[in-house]
């Protein structure tokens, strides 16, 4: 049978990560505590640091802040592609006029 995957959320990984970088806990000691595997606890760690540091990540966020900012930048996105929709509607629109006009 295979093993299932254990799935944390971004809240439980931040305070793992939170122990490591702000409570003096070994990566080792907040292993065995959480019963997570040591690698996991490396990778939130490192992320942790990264989004400390204002770097938005690939993956989910873990602090609130990159959560919103990730947010917000799938909101730009969303809207530079309506723009672009309706730039080449109107010119669709413009040439159609033109083309009737003559």
């Amino acid at each position: 049978m295979a093993r299932q995957r254990k799935t944390y959320s971004p809240e439980f990984k931040q305070e793992a990560a939170s122990l490591v970088l702000d409570q003096g806990y070994s990566v080792p000691e907040a292993s065995r505590s959480l019963d997570v595997g040591e690698t996991a606890i490396r990778r939130w760690v490192d992320q942790l640091k990264a989004e400390r540091d204002g770097v938005t990540p690939k993956g989910k966020a873990l602090t609130p802040e990159q959560q919103r900012i990730q947010e917000l930048e799938k909101q730009v996105n969303r809207l530079e592609r309506e723009k672009s929709i309706l730039k080449k509607a109107t010119a669709l629109l413009m040439s159609d006029e033109l083309n009737q006009s003559r």
